[in-house]
């Protein structure tokens, strides 16, 4: 499994308020899983986002308040971005801006894998949490996803809409707060966390930037950016999280998506103890449990999302990765109260 994966400080804006308001005491809260006093006040501090996210989840259960994330994405600004949005003013279109946070994604958030795709007239902005399956994501997938939808709001201004806003997990409660701050169109139990766009939307131009700051802001990203390249059985695992869906996961897919042969591949995860064979594996098993514990997607779906290719295939592998059927292993979670 791989080490922790890294999040600013800043993924922490908000937090410190919500929880106060809620009857929480934020500092307590952030020794219980592990996390420094300091990652409040400084908002370019590294921490861990698996703490992170348990941080956040913990935190919704002792207050009660389903929508933790969300209210914490409340209190964002584009300003948070720090020299990145410096960098994306550069662009010319707002899909262009969209792509270039992208390239510079894990110097916020290297656990948070963003893809875009484009289908006709609309746009998918699909979002992943690269975790353990330990570790519980509700509250961090919505924050994650609310501070994107916020950022095009900056972009192309408060009236804005998606046209619609997805989440694997299951539908919370109450979803007025969701209403108000993603979309009137929420997708709950769906195939992909993240943003559908009119790709007309995104076309939109930009006024121009300050070329000479962005040239130097850049410049200081893309050095950063080189001292943090994730190695290759990480790289792989990032990949297989994203194909993972779509059929398309296959060494070889992902060999040409390297732009690697697949025995330069196979080298360079031998070298590592790794084979794609066990990351493969290793990210299903992560993915199937977060679908079994928090979500109320049918076998037929999952058997799709974990790239099977018929529910059969699925209830066959889960059967001998977990030694019990998926509706069992869905059924004692719920009687042990994971679900929610």
């Amino acid at each position: 499994m791989p080490s922790s994966h890294l999040v600013r400080g800043a993924g922490l804006t908000g937090y410190a308020e919500i929880a106060r308001a809620g009857g929480l005491d934020p500092h307590a809260m952030l020794r219980k899983v592990g996390l420094p006093r300091r990652c409040l006040d400084e908002p370019n501090a590294l921490i861990s986002m698996e703490a992170t996210c348990r941080l956040l989840e913990l935190s919704a259960a002792a207050t009660a308040i389903e929508n933790f994330g969300l209210r914490m994405a409340a209190t964002r600004h584009i300003s948070n971005l720090g020299p990145v949005l410096i960098v994306m003013r550069q662009e010319s279109t707002v899909l262009g801006a969209l792509r270039t946070m992208l390239n510079y994604n894990r110097l916020l958030n290297d656990a948070l894998l963003t893809r875009i795709e484009q289908a006709q007239d609309l746009v998918l902005i699909r979002e992943e949490l690269v975790v353990n399956s330990s570790v519980p994501t509700r509250q961090s997938m919505e924050l994650t996803v609310c501070v994107r939808v916020q950022l095009l709001k900056e972009l192309l201004g408060p009236d804005w809409q998606p046209r619609a806003v997805c989440f694997t997990h299951r539908k919370p409660r109450d979803t007025s707060l969701h209403r108000r701050y993603l979309s009137q169109q929420l997708e709950f139990n769906s195939e992909f966390n993240g943003i559908v766009c009119n790709a007309a939307d995104l076309q939109r131009e930009l006024p121009a930037a300050e070329p000479v700051l962005a040239s130097f802001a850049r410049r200081v990203l893309d050095t950063e950016l080189s001292a943090r390249r994730v190695g290759g059985s990480e790289a792989v695992r990032h990949l297989v999280a994203a194909m993972l869906g779509n059929g398309r996961c296959t060494v070889d897919k992902l060999a040409q998506h390297l732009g690697v042969s697949r025995a330069t591949l196979h080298r360079q995860l031998s070298a590592e103890g790794e084979a794609f064979s066990s990351i493969l594996q290793s990210v299903r098993r992560d993915v199937a449990q977060r679908l079994r514990s928090d979500s109320d997607r049918p076998l037929d779906d999952v058997a799709q999302m974990l790239g099977f290719s018929s529910a059969s295939a699925f209830a066959h592998w889960y059967r001998a990765a977990f030694g019990a059927s998926f509706a069992r292993s869905r059924r004692e979670t719920d009687r042990r109260g994971v679900r929610r």
